[in-house]
């Protein structure tokens, strides 16, 4: 199967969030909280994946609140914040929505996200992934975390199945 007929085939989208959805950098205030930033584009295509239908999941070792809200502002429900082992919180996701692993797309930068893509049918990172996670992917965006890779693999599904807001004409010069 070529690349463009595994992005058309996917149904389920999971993310991790830092170094994916935020750059892999952050701020540390005084008493310890951490502030991160995230991409509105990015935001925008989580928003349009959830409204075209698409099981959206985010499996994120670290726990904030803030990150938590922004996702569930944009429509995203299935949040595993705090799992250290992400297999874990796959395996639940998996098991609770009864999906096909084929018809999944992972992004991860980093070694904790190595042994749920392993298990996805189609495992993703954005360019700026360690090179354990860059040589397991199956596709590499060309943009970093934090700065366009969500939206990326998410419009090309989402054109690809004819359910981008605006048709550009990629559904048919790919």
């Amino acid at each position: 199967m070529n690349q463009l007929e595994t992005f058309r085939g996917i149904k389920t989208f999971i993310f991790d969030v830092d170094g994916v959805m935020t750059n892999s950098q952050v701020i540390v205030l005084e008493d310890g909280k951490l502030i991160r930033t995230m991409s509105i584009r990015d935001g925008f295509a989580l928003k349009m994946a959830v409204k075209a239908g698409y099981k959206v999941a985010i499996i994120t070792g670290g726990k904030s609140e803030g990150v938590v809200k922004r996702l569930k502002a944009l429509g995203v429900m299935d949040i595993y914040s705090g799992y250290q082992d992400k297999l874990e919180a796959y395996e639940e996701l998996i098991y609770t929505y009864e999906l096909n692993e084929e018809h999944i797309l992972y992004m991860g930068d980093d070694v904790p996200d190595y042994p749920v893509m392993r298990r996805v049918g189609f495992p993703t990172c954005p360019s700026n992934a360690v090179p354990e996670i860059i040589e397991l992917a199956q596709y590499i965006s060309p943009y970093e975390g934090g700065a366009g890779c969500v939206r990326d693999v998410i419009e090309k599904v989402l054109k690809l199945n004819g359910k981008w807001p605006i048709k550009s004409g990629f559904e048919e010069e790919e």
